[in-house]
């Protein structure tokens, strides 16, 4: 069966759903396979496989990479996130604004974050397992981070602010006016 592509509310962010198999034994998935989702319009070269696990109320961003920018295609292997993609594209007509996708093991999704936007997600379970597929390699020199917390995004957190678990380097991130983005 192929792979679906839908568009999302922002240009460019795209939520790939490839088919699941449940039998009484559990389920089975392909997921990846680059002549479906190229089929399916997407054509990147995927360079790194990285993976994540957090526990609940973990937020890992927002992350972008100036320079050597990354595309990612992330889905979860367990758990469960809600996911984050914020527009940095200055030029953009949705610049500072976001996708929210709800992503959990067995669903079949994959959300495709393009270059031009700052990534992240919050963990809504223990030892949720992410996966993410990148276009470049990581490059520590353009590591960027957009507060996750800034009212300029209007991103409707799933907690109360003192639940979040983050890491220093998240809890400094840089606001949406003063932060480096994209032309």
């Amino acid at each position: 069966m192929p792979v679906i592509s839908r568009s999302t509310d922002i240009e460019g962010v795209r939520l790939f759903e490839s088919p699941v198999f449940p039998d009484d034994r559990g389920y089975f998935q392909e997921l990846y396979n680059q002549a479906a989702f190229r089929d399916a319009g997407l054509d990147i070269s995927w360079v790194q496989d990285n993976i994540s696990c957090s526990r609940q109320n973990v937020v890992r961003g927002l992350h972008y990479q100036l320079g050597r920018p990354q595309a990612k295609l992330v889905r979860v292997l367990r758990g469960a996130v809600i996911d984050y993609a914020v527009d940095l594209r200055r030029s953009s007509p949705t610049f500072g604004k976001h996708v929210a996708m709800k992503l959990k093991e067995g669903d079949g999704r994959a959300l495709l974050v393009p270059v031009g936007f700052a990534h992240g997600f919050v963990s809504l379970e223990e030892n949720t397992v992410m996966m993410y597929k990148v276009s470049d390699v990581h490059h520590p020199a353009g590591e960027r981070t957009l507060l996750w917390n800034d009212p300029a995004l209007q991103i409707v957190w799933p907690f109360k602010a003192n639940e979040a678990i983050l890491s220093a380097k998240d809890l400094a991130g840089s606001p949406l006016e003063t932060a480096e983005t994209y032309p």
